[in-house]
């Protein structure tokens, strides 16, 4: 039989140092307790023991502080974000039926010696878990300890048997303790012999045996030099610091290795232990689905709610029921993917409409639900919208979308998926089709119907968060509204010339091929250009080009490193050439003629719940992200087009984001800049160059955009150096006279930090948050990526928002002048609108003024609109 103890300090702070900060909605920290339970479940794994148990140390003076005052004062102590863990974590462990055990005025190392020496008088075998290399003295053939380490970056263990110690160390595991009493131990604060460090300790018991043996040996003969007077002088701390370091196996604990067999988990508390911190994938890693009710026949109730289904059997029954629930404040609505089957929840019982039952005629009923007559809620409104959109249907009456609801109220998940809020929310768990034993048409239906029933119980509890956070303006007023818009603009997409594309892909291959014909006369033969590994050994082991990095798998050849190494051989252009090119032909010239529908348009999808800023993104394609800063990738632009008789506006905020700057950090220098309707940029130049206006240079033009744009990032020395090349001394100085002459941006970068600090978020000019545990987080790197989150967020944050609201009022504005234009693209701070020629000048001058009027700053909104028969000339 064995027994798996777990040191619980020791195993904690190795977790909670080791998982960046986590936290609940509620500000609750959990990282430690996830790491923790991923530290169990591993060593469990490993292990398989048959008995299961963790000590903890209490608070309070122990036996060996009252033996030595020193012992353990150098400890800091336990950060706030881990001791609000602790209690958490030990109700977990009771509801994992996991035996804890401490004493109060012994250590926890102290009760896992007494439970090892316990166990091996049994004749069980024990392992011990720690990160705390103390415990190893206790190894002997019934203990062996599994040591927590760190290599490379990642956490892993090592198993100590009596072989593996003595191969380790030269000396028998006991001898661990004779080793701390001659060399200390800092950590612990033992002191040991001064001027003995673990070689000369390690020596001295190899030879001698023991401390005892060491002293018995003491004469100058034995000792030569300074030893003998650091040992002479070192006696009594030597035996002092062996009695602190020596774990005791006598500790008075009430303890049969028996009292701590594996036993199951306490399903129900487990499982709300879980929902209330939010450990999700937890649930199921435990199989704890339906542990929320005590009786198998209840489960039903954990998927949708008590409910009673009704199928309307014709259009006209169909027609009746939805007459009824025209009348109701809402209803939950969900929806398959191609609107055969819907659901609906009015709270008290459950409605099914099926393409199939209403023998195949389903547009009457979607008529009638989405005419605006009936408040409807549900989630994933924009993809809901864009379906009924495809079929010509209108798409009216929506009020709620639990997916963007939750987004709007936590960011930074990246995911909203209805099973996991309804976990999260409502303590209830959604099935899938699979784990339902149906025939698929009804699973699918069950399916549906429990979504319906979450999205309705969703509605007043995701409202009453949108209310606490004060975002509830925001979500009604913008993000919500805004999911129209974007379903208009996927269902309308942008026309594509095809041919030109083609014709582009073409002279891209020639161009590939002449590229890669170079790099192989310059190589000296043929290799896959695409491998890292072949790449790098051509570069750094054929051509002898310095390596200025490598991985675990070969040289890095990335695109910084060829940089540095661009000027050093003539391969490295052709290489940077040819990567370029692929790209652009895989990316845009296959990859778009790919997703090209019959019409001739392409077709994006805006996601408007990913994005921790608010800002949207582009997939499937991405549209975003096709290149502008060099000709050949800006010809890509060429290929989109309007249809015949149209022409393309695209209109563009100037700067937005130093605007929102000035504006936020409420500096008048910056704003007077911006009044005066000046180059930003050559005054930032001038004022921190010390130049007059007229005399800034190019270069120093260049540098001050740089370090414009570069605040808005928090960005470093380091990284602007690398920027503009300058040495990191001069980029400092930059940097230093730039906040000088903008001190209000200085005070805001300071303050916005401290706030988020205090609160645990930073929030933009309408309200939305974005959380930051890891401001508080121990580890620098950490902590200072998310300093500058908490300085660029609240910026670009703010201006994520202004878009989405020029974008309504935009879209507003072209329906309510009848005007045929329709907004086709939107690309960070730019609009693209699609409208007749006849039309242009209006669309121009409407789209500017709403643009400059969605917001109201300390500094002008400026956008331009240009006009043209491609994107690429509109631009």
């Amino acid at each position: 039989m064995k027994l798996m103890i777990l040191d619980g300090n020791s195993v904690v702070n190795r977790a909670y140092y080791g998982v960046r900060l986590l936290s609940t909605k509620d500000g609750l920290f959990t990282n430690a307790i996830f790491g923790f339970l991923n530290i169990l479940e591993r060593m469990r794994a490993a292990e398989q023991p048959d008995a299961l148990c963790v000590a903890f140390d209490l608070k309070g003076p122990t036996f060996r502080h009252e033996r030595w005052e020193g012992y353990k004062a150098t400890r800091h102590a336990m950060p706030e974000e881990l001791a609000m863990q602790m209690p958490v974590l030990k109700e977990v462990l009771a509801a994992m039926n996991i035996p804890m055990y401490a004493l109060q005025g012994w250590e926890a190392d102290d009760v896992i010696g007494t439970v090892a020496k316990t166990c091996g008088a049994a004749g069980w075998d024990c392992v011990v878990v720690t990160g705390d290399r103390d415990s190893l003295q206790l190894i002997d053939e019934r203990v062996k300890v599994r040591l927590l380490v760190t290599r490379a970056g990642q956490p892993g263990d090592v198993l100590y048997d009596e072989a593996q110690f003595v191969s380790e160390y030269g000396i028998p595991p006991i001898r661990l303790i004779d080793l701390k009493a001659l060399m200390g131990d800092s950590s612990d604060n033992i002191p040991g012999v001064a001027g003995v460090g673990p070689k000369t300790a390690g020596d001295l018991l190899k030879k001698y045996g023991s401390l005892g043996g060491v002293y018995e040996n003491l004469t100058r003969e034995n000792m030569k030099g300074k030893l003998y007077d650091k040992l002479e002088a070192g006696k009594d701390t030597a035996y002092l610091s062996y009695e602190l370091a020596t774990i005791r196996l006598d500790a008075p604990l009430d303890f049969a290795p028996e009292d701590a067999l594996v036993r199951e988990v306490n399903r129900k508390a487990l499982y709300e232990l879980f929902l209330r911190l939010e450990f999700v994938k937890l649930i199921d890693k435990y199989h704890l689905r339906g542990a929320d009710r005590e009786q198998p026949e209840e489960a039903e109730e954990t998927f949708a709610g008590t409910v009673t289904v009704a199928q309307p059997s014709s259009l006209a029954e169909a027609e009746q029921a939805l007459a009824g629930f025209a009348a109701l404040p809402e209803i939950g609505l969900a929806a398959a993917e191609d609107l055969s089957l819907l659901a609906v929840d009015d709270g008290e019982g459950m409605t099914l409409f099926s393409a199939q039952t209403l023998g195949g005629d389903f547009s009457t009923v979607l008529q009638s639900l989405f005419s605006g007559k009936t408040r409807i809620v549900t989630h994933g409104a924009k993809e809901l919208q864009r379906a009924l959109l495809s079929r010509g249907l209108p798409c009216e009456g929506i009020v709620f979308d639990t997916e963007v609801a939750a987004y709007l109220l936590d960011a930074s998940r990246g995911r909203y998926e209805l099973p996991t809020l309804a976990a999260e929310y409502l303590k209830c768990r959604l099935p899938t089709e699979k784990e339902l034993d149906l025939p698929a048409p009804i699973a699918a239906a069950a399916v549906l119907e429990s979504k319906a029933t979450a999205i309705h119980a969703l509605y007043p509890l995701l409202s009453e968060r949108l209310r606490e956070q004060q975002v509830e303006k925001l979500y009604n007023e913008v993000e919500l509204p805004l999911c129209r818009v974007l379903a208009q603009m996927e269902q309308e997409g942008v026309f594509v010339d095809a041919q030109a594309l083609h014709d582009f892909g073409a002279m891209l291959q020639t161009r590939i091929d002449a590229a890669q014909s170079e790099i192989y006369r310059l190589a000296g033969g043929e290799f896959n250009i695409n491998s890292p590994r072949q790449l790098g050994e051509v570069l750094f082991d054929r051509l002898q080009l310095p390596a200025f990095k490598k991985t675990k798998t070969g040289y890095s050849t990335n695109a910084e490193v060829l940089e540095k190494i661009k000027p050093l051989h003539p391969i490295v252009p052709q290489i940077m050439e040819f990567r370029m090119l692929t790209k652009l032909q895989s990316t845009y010239a296959d990859g778009l003629l790919k997703v090209i529908c019959p019409d001739g348009r392409v077709r994006t999808t805006f996601q408007n719940t990913v994005t921790a800023t608010g800002r949207l993104s582009s997939t499937d394609p991405n549209l975003q992200n096709i290149p502008v800063r060099t000709e050949l990738g800006a010809e890509i632009r060429k290929m989109f087009v309007p249809k015949p008789g149209c022409v393309f506006v695209d209109a563009d905020y100037s700067q937005i984001e130093l605007r929102v700057l000035a504006h936020i950090a409420d500096d008048e220098a910056m704003q007077a800049a911006f009044r005066s309707g000046e180059d930003i940029h050559r005054v930032t130049a001038s004022q921190v160059f010390g130049v007059p206006f007229d005399e800034v240079t190019p270069l120093q033009r260049r540098s001050a955009k740089a370090v414009n744009f570069g605040i808005v990032y928090g960005i470093s020395e380091f990284s602007l150096a690398e920027d503009i090349g300058v040495s990191r001394w001069e980029a400092k100085r930059y940097i230093d006279s730039y906040l000088a002459k903008y001190h209000g941006v200085r005070d805001f970068m300071r303050g916005v930090i401290e706030q988020g600090r205090e609160q645990g978020y930073v929030s933009t000019l309408y309200g939305r948050r974005r959380y930051l545990p890891e401001l508080r987080d121990s580890k620098y790197l950490v902590r200072s990526a998310a300093e500058r989150m908490a300085m660029n967020s609240p910026i670009q944050g703010t201006a994520a928002d202004i878009i989405k609201i020029a974008m309504l009022r935009v879209s507003e504005a072209l329906k309510a002048q009848g005007l045929q234009a329709k907004l086709v693209l939107q690309v960070h701070d730019e609009l693209i609108v699609e409208c007749p020629a006849a039309e242009a000048e209006t669309v121009s001058a409407l789209v500017t003024a709403e643009m400059e009027r969605a917001a109201e700053l300390k500094v002008p909104l400026i956008a331009e609109a240009k006009t043209g028969a491609s994107w690429y000339e509109a631009k």
